[in-house]
């Protein structure tokens, strides 16, 4: 099967290679100046920031998908990889090893991240396509009262498009980031119709949990992440005090809150 973006040993090889330069940084970290064993420090906090900006870029992966605009999906999911994965292992330097403080937390989000975008590329790409490729029994045959409770689905769904978008075709429309912030009640209400429609057709329960769940597992993460992100930064910037609990301040900041 060809697919699109990097290719499994090229991910294998970057995942190992992140890898080995973390065991190799944290092995060498007693032996380093102090600034590369404080958070706050100018090395650790540039390499915070940057880090923090490419995790960013490999977020825009979702909204160039889902509003369909920004270039190639094919370029954006490259760089989803590639940033996000550079970008974890900066968050990774930054944290200087000290997991028994809040912000540890974004680095289990971020490792759960990861695995599960490795999962997804590795294993999971491959159940998908094979279900596609074989014979859903569920999905194919249904019966006379399911074919009647799908029947009104689509009428809604059909009824719905016509005032959501008009141009779109049902059988492959799926709302887009415009559409939710355009008409967020119709967007709703078709997501819905969508999901009850799924869940008839059994197309869940057909694949295993992993398979049918690893997507939203992954996009709920990804917004915990963000969202702790930049409530991080935020923190550390304008209530530099809180953070540093008592002690010195010694990171950039505009407040001391």
């Amino acid at each position: 099967m060809n697919r699109s973006g990097p290719g499994d040993r090229l991910l294998a090889r970057l995942i190992f290679a992140a890898g080995a330069a973390l065991v190799t940084h944290f092995a060498l970290l007693p032996d380093l100046p102090d600034d590369w064993r404080r958070p706050g420090s100018p090395a650790l906090y540039l390499t915070g920031a940057a880090g923090g900006l490419l995790l960013l870029v490999s977020a825009g992966f979702l909204l160039a998908k889902r509003t369909g605009r920004g270039g190639s999906p094919v370029r954006w999911f490259e760089a989803h990889v590639l940033t996000g994965t550079l970008g974890a292992v900066l968050a990774a330097v930054h944290s200087a090893g000290r997991l028994r403080y809040a912000p540890a937390l974004l680095l289990l989000a971020l490792a759960g991240l990861l695995a599960l975008g490795v999962w997804a590329r590795l294993r999971g790409s491959r159940r998908m396509a094979a279900t596609f490729a074989g014979k859903v029994e569920s999905l194919l045959a249904p019966g006379p009262r399911l074919r009647d409770q799908l029947s009104v689905i689509l009428r809604e769904k059909e009824l719905l498009l016509a005032r959501l978008d008009p141009s779109a075709r049902e059988g492959t429309f799926s709302p887009t980031l415009a559409h939710w912030l355009r008409r967020p009640r119709l967007s709703m209400a078709y997501a819905r119709l969508a999901g009850e429609e799924s869940r008839l057709l059994g197309a869940r329960r057909a694949v295993p949990p992993g398979q049918a769940y690893w997507r939203r597992v992954h996009i709920a993460l990804a917004v915990l992440f963000l969202a702790g992100l930049l409530g991080h930064a935020a923190v550390v910037t304008f209530f530099a005090g809180y953070a540093a609990g008592g002690e010195k301040i010694y990171w950039w900041h505009l407040a001391a809150w």
